[in-house]
């Protein structure tokens, strides 16, 4: 485990309500790349970081949960959670030899952002609990094309 005293401490760490501690650690740590940071057993709590982006699980059930409506699956909706990585590509080969199904194929995709596009290729995958996870690699900026005028 990585010593966390000598990480920066995020502004936001989204801490995930899980069926499986279990489960989601083998689809967040062997699938998506992250490693445990920490973790207490007894809480089924696991505090995991893949570089900057970091999350925490916790299975329902179990530890101090707080749940402000009834959490019926899929878990999350309305949400997906953007993790920036090099290349997107060693992900969806894990996902393919894993055989787990993906939400939306990649894709690279141009986003406006002011007086730029930025380049990005992306796909989605749902966790076991069906949180929508979008991995993203940047793949550069260009200027905004300029529709002509119509008269």
């Amino acid at each position: 485990m990585t010593d966390v005293r000598s990480m920066p401490a995020p502004d936001l760490v989204p801490e995930l309500l899980v069926t499986s501690l279990e489960q989601s650690l083998d689809f967040w740590c062997r699938l998506c790349g992250f490693e445990v940071l920490y973790d207490r057993p007894n809480d089924r709590f696991a505090y995991i970081s893949r570089g900057t982006a970091q999350i925490m699980l916790e299975q329902r059930g179990a530890g101090r949960n707080w749940i402000p409506a009834v959490l019926d699956p899929p878990f999350g909706r309305g949400i997906n959670f953007q993790i920036a990585v090099p290349s997107i590509d060693p992900l969806v080969q894990a996902f393919r030899v894993a055989d787990w199904p993906l939400f939306m194929e990649s894709e690279t995709k141009w986003y406006r952002t002011g007086e730029t596009e930025a380049g990005v290729a992306q796909f989605l995958v749902q966790d076991p609990d069906g949180y929508l996870i979008r991995f993203q690699a940047a793949t550069g900026q260009r200027p905004v094309a300029v529709a002509p005028r119509t008269p």
